[in-house]
């Protein structure tokens, strides 16, 4: 690997507590593909590139010997993935018409998320807007950051008020996150070590996963898990909000459940589906699931043998704890975004590096928790949240330097098409094309095994 890659794969290996060979992994280096002078593509060579170590040692658990090779080019690639969807041909819209940055009285500026069609609705309630940038601009002109902020935060809105670096650093949830692990892990339960049975190709063949997650980072790790071979349930519940082309993107290799939790038999449907599960994936706000039933201690109740994966944005310490996040707008609260002239207007990322990161890392900490239980039984419980990651990236940024040759621009679908970099594959909703996965092993590709599925497809069981 190149140097600045193996010292971010040396940090996730050393941040999960996990040793393994890294001299096995191959890396097939490239130029970067993201045009930011953030490292992004070394970095997101070390996450896959850990998550490939993985599928590796656990396969040799089950009899297979498998290479790892992780991508360059294309793991940088994979943080802008959602931009690289088509639905036969055409690439949706997803961003919505007001979400972005807008300057406030004071001078400051703040990030407002309105994907979701709640988040939209309240905000142009909190500002008096009509659905327009124009108009969010206007109104927003009469407030300060801080106030624009705190109304937001009041009412459970996504508003964040734009930070340096610096500023992120002096806050209180800063302190909190800083002690935490990027990977904070813990055993769940207790049981007898029972070596995995044996597979025929990919390492998690078999495996179930309870996806329960929704947009992008919880997603993505379970369409990696799939990837591998695991056997992934998502589970929605009627009438939650989602976004569709984000749906398809995510969910290659997925069965499709609904389950209402507000009903008791929805309740006991779930606890089925957890006492025959191997990894439950939650992405939920912290302490959603417990309050209907399922916290850390009730899953580890129904199944000791478990592995648990939870992924917030701002993880359940801190002042901040428990808030609803997104890349984008945990970006501007985290100094990401922040320009160095502070005249000038503040602008997303040319990626999404919070969301595919921590998906990717969370995928990886699903496999050790494998790997740990098949060596000395037991469930565990791995947390993950969006700043976290973010501060892993400025601590890994310092570290490795700029990228030293950033692109001009990304590439366009077509010319990632061109690099080979895109698959596609038909299904009811038409022909989704996406990007491939940046990681894999030589002797058996990871692949997608089915196409994505609508809302409610399938039964909530498992095969």
């Amino acid at each position: 690997m190149t140097g600045p890659a193996r010292a971010a794969l040396a940090s996730v290996l050393s941040e999960a507590g996990w040793a393994a060979d890294v001299g096995a992994l191959e890396l097939r280096d490239g130029p970067a593909a993201i045009a930011s002078p953030l490292p992004v593509s070394d970095i997101a060579a070390g996450c896959y590139g850990a998550l490939a170590l993985a599928g590796a040692a656990y396969g040799a658990k089950r009899g297979l010997r498998l290479s790892p090779w992780v991508d360059r080019r294309l793991a940088g690639l994979a943080n802008a993935g959602n931009e690289y969807l088509t639905i036969d041909g055409e690439a949706p819209k997803t961003w919505g018409n007001i979400t972005g940055y807008y300057r406030c009285r004071d001078g400051g500026s703040v990030y407002c998320h309105g994907i979701f069609e709640h988040l939209r609705d309240g905000l142009l309630d909190l500002f008096s807007a009509e659905d327009t940038r124009g108009s969010m601009a206007a109104r927003l002109a009469g407030w300060t950051a801080d106030e624009a902020e705190e109304a937001g935060q009041a009412r459970g809105l996504c508003v964040m008020k734009l930070r340096t670096r610096a500023e992120w650093e002096a806050h209180p949830q800063f302190a909190a996150l800083s002690r935490q692990r990027l990977i904070e892990g813990e055993a769940l339960g207790v049981a007898t070590p029972v070596a995995p049975a044996p597979a025929k190709a990919l390492p998690l063949e078999g495996v179930r996963v309870l996806d329960l997650t929704r947009v992008i980072a919880g997603p993505m790790a379970g369409r990696a898990l799939a990837e591998m071979g695991a056997d992934v349930m998502r589970v929605s519940g009627p009438g939650l909000p989602f976004i569709e082309p984000l749906l398809y993107d995510t969910g290659f290799g997925k069965r499709n459940a609904e389950i209402d939790l507000r009903t008791e038999a929805g309740r006991g449907t779930l606890a089925g589906l957890i006492r025959e599960a191997d990894v439950l994936i939650d992405g939920y706000r912290p302490g959603a699931l417990a309050a209907k039933g399922f916290g850390a201690e009730a899953l580890a109740a129904l199944n000791p043998e478990l592995v648990l994966v939870e992924i917030s944005a701002f993880s359940n310490v801190g002042p901040w704890a428990g808030r609803r996040g997104y890349d984008s707008y945990v970006q501007s609260g985290v100094g990401l975004t922040a320009p160095a002239n502070p005249a000038d207007p503040p602008v997303r990322l040319p990626c999404q590096p919070l969301d595919y990161l921590t998906g990717c890392l969370s995928a990886f900490a699903a496999v050790v928790g494998l790997i740990r239980r098949a060596e000395r039984g037991g469930g565990s419980r791995m947390e993950m949240s969006l700043a976290r990651t973010a501060m892993w990236l400025h601590e890994m940024a310092d570290a490795l330097g700029p990228e030293p040759a950033p692109p001009a621009r990304n590439p366009n679908i077509p010319e990632a098409a061109d690099e080979g970099f895109i698959r596609k594959m038909g299904s009811g909703m038409g022909l989704i094309g996406s990007l491939a996965p940046p990681y894999g092993f030589r002797e058996a590709e990871a692949t997608w095994a089915t196409p994505p599925r609508g809302l409610g497809a399938d039964a909530a069981a498992w095969a």
